[in-house]
């Protein structure tokens, strides 16, 4: 969604603050895409302050759904932030320098959507958990271990081994 800033910029010491929505229905990174679950309105406030800085501040609640780190299965993650941006000013326009570093300013105009974006990918979660003692999934057949057991063999042996398991398996196939 785009707010066109224009009047803000224009009259010194004008401030507004407006409910948006969030237009954005999943995240879509290098990792992958991510369905954005629930989204609340946000109450975005857009402040001139002396003609010399633009306050772009709200806070944003979002429920992502992101895959375990171990099991792979789907997590509703809650992601709370708050946007607290200051462009500078020079008399009625943004300065040149921060249009360029900031991609959610187009012209004289905000796009809530990309500011959002950028605001979720500094927050994303390092790991998902889908609860604290999931067992994850199965090296060899990718079984979900928290829904049971396989019989495939799990005991790993020591790397610095490998030149003795050779032995033994030369000794099985004679």
């Amino acid at each position: 969604m785009l707010i066109d800033i224009s009047e803000i910029v224009s009259c010194e010491n004008k401030e507004i603050t407006k409910e948006v929505s969030i237009e954005l229905n999943s995240f879509i990174s290098k990792l992958g895409e991510f369905p954005i679950t629930k989204k609340a309105p946000i109450d975005i406030r857009i402040a001139n302050r002396e003609n010399k800085r633009l306050l772009i501040q709200g806070d944003v609640d979002l429920t992502v759904s992101i895959p375990c780190s171990r099991c792979l299965e789907d997590v509703p993650t809650d992601i709370h932030f708050s946007v607290d941006k200051e462009l500078e000013l020079n008399g009625s326009e943004v300065n040149d320098e921060e249009m360029e570093v900031t991609d959610y300013l187009i012209g004289l105009n905000l796009d809530i959507d990309k500011l959002i974006y950028g605001e979720i990918l500094v927050n994303w979660p390092m790991k998902v958990l889908c609860k604290e003692d999931c067992k994850g999934i199965c090296k060899v057949c990718g079984m979900n271990l928290n829904k049971g057991n396989c019989d495939c063999q799990r005991t790993e042996l020591d790397p610095r081994m490998a030149a003795i398991q050779d032995v033994f398996n030369k000794f099985k196939e004679v």
